[in-house]
C-alpha cells in the first residue's frame, strides 16, 4: 500500500461504537439522550451559580469549572459519534481529529485534577472547618483552577503536535470512535516509542499526583466522619463521599488503563468501552451526583422555580 499523506488523502476514517444493526438504531439515541441531559443539566448548574448568592462558595466554584469541562467534553465527542451513525460519514479531517484530541486531553487532565482539588476542598471544610474560607480563599481558588487549566493545555499541546508531526502511511482507519493518541499511533509511519514514554510518563504525572491528594484527602475525612457521635451524620457524609470517591476511581482507573500502557496492547472493541466510560458515562454522573443529591442545589433549584412561577403569573 502506497503511504497516505495528507494531500492525497486529507482525511481519516473513525469506527462507530458497535457495527450491529439494531445498536445502529439504539445508541445513537441513547448517546443523544445522554447528551442532551448532561448539557441542559450544567447548564442549568453554571445559571444557578450566577443567580443565587449562596452557592458562590468555593465548592460550587470548582464545580461550576466540572460543569463547564463536562460540556465541553461531550460536545467534543458525543454529537461525531451520533453523527458518524446517522450520515454513515465517518470521515474526519487531520485539524478535526488533532482539534478533538487536543480538547478531549486538555478537559480529561483538567477533570482528572480537577476532582482532586474538590476532593481537597471537602476535606478542609469536614476536617478544619475553622479554617476553610482562608486555606480556599478565593485567590486559591483561582490559582488552583489556573495550574489545572495551564498544566492540561501545555501537557495536550504537546502530544496533539507529535502525534500529527508525522504522517499516517499504515492505515487512514481509526480503529476508535473518536481520536485518540493510542489508535493514531498505531498508524503512524515514525518510530512512536519515546512519544510513547512521554505519554505514560505525563499520565503518572497528572493520575498519580491527583490519585494521592485525592486518597489524603478522603482518608482524613472518613478518620473525621468515624469521630461524629451522630449515627445520620455519618450515614449522610458516608452517602455523599461514597458516591464522589466512586465517580473519582472509576474516571481515574479509565483514564490510567487508557494511557498507561504500551500501544501494543492497545484492543479497539475493550478499549472503546474504556474509553465511553469516561467520555460520556462519567459526565452525566459527575451531574447526577454533584447536583442532584446535593441539598443547596435543590434548595436553589426550587426557588428559582418559585420565583419565575410567580413572575409568569404577574
Amino acid at each position: 500500500m502506497a503511504p497516505n499523506n495528507r494531500t492525497e488523502e486529507p482525511y481519516l476514517l473513525l469506527m462507530v461504537f458497535s457495527d450491529h444493526p439494531w445498536m445502529k438504531i439504539v445508541l445513537p439515541v441513547v448517546f443523544l439522550s445522554i447528551y442532551l441531559v448532561t448539557i441542559v443539566g450544567n447548564f442549568l448548574l453554571l445559571l444557578l451559580r450566577r443567580i443565587d448568592p449562596c452557592l458562590n462558595t468555593p465548592m460550587y466554584f470548582f464545580l461550576s469549572h466540572l460543569s463547564f469541562i463536562d460540556i465541553c467534553f461531550t460536545t467534543a465527542t458525543v454529537p461525531k459519534m451520533v453523527a458518524n451513525y446517522v450520515t454513515q460519514d465517518k470521515s474526519i479531517s487531520y485539524l478535526a481529529c488533532a482539534t478533538q484530541m487536543y480538547f478531549t486531553l486538555t478537559l480529561g487532565a483538567t477533570e482528572c485534577l480537577l476532582l482532586a482539588i474538590m476532593a481537597f476542598d471537602r476535606h478542609v471544610a469536614i476536617c478544619r472547618p475553622l479554617h476553610y474560607h482562608v486555606i480556599m480563599s478565593t485567590r486559591a481558588c483561582f490559582l488552583l483552577a489556573a495550574i489545572c487549566w495551564t498544566g492540561s493545555l501545555v501537557n495536550s499541546t504537546f502530544h496533539t503536535v507529535f502525534t500529527f508531526l508525522g504522517s499516517f502511511c499504515k492505515s487512514k482507519e481509526i480503529r476508535h470512535f473518536l481520536c485518540e493518541i493510542q489508535p493514531l499511533l498505531r498508524l503512524s509511519c515514525a518510530d512512536t516509542r519515546i512519544h510513547e514514554v512521554w505519554v505514560f510518563a505525563s499520565t503518572v504525572i497528572i493520575v498519580l499526583c491527583a490519585f494521592l491528594l485525592t486518597l489524603f484527602s478522603y482518608i482524613h475525612i472518613i478518620s473525621t466522619i468515624l469521630k461524629i457521635n451522630s449515627s445520620d451524620g455519618q450515614s449522610r457524609l458516608f452517602s455523599t463521599c461514597s458516591s464522589h470517591l466512586l465517580v473519582v476511581i472509576i474516571f481515574y482507573g479509565t483514564i490510567a488503563f487508557t494511557y498507561m500502557r504500551p500501544i501494543s496492547s492497545y484492543n479497539p472493541e475493550r478499549d472503546r468501552v474504556v474509553t465511553l466510560l469516561y467520555t460520556v458515562v462519567t459526565p452525566m454522573c459527575n451531574l447526577l451526583i454533584y447536583t442532584m443529591r446535593n441539598k443547596e442545589v435543590k434548595r436553589a433549584m426550587k426557588k428559582a422555580v418559585s420565583k419565575t412561577y410567580h413572575i409568569l403569573r404577574m
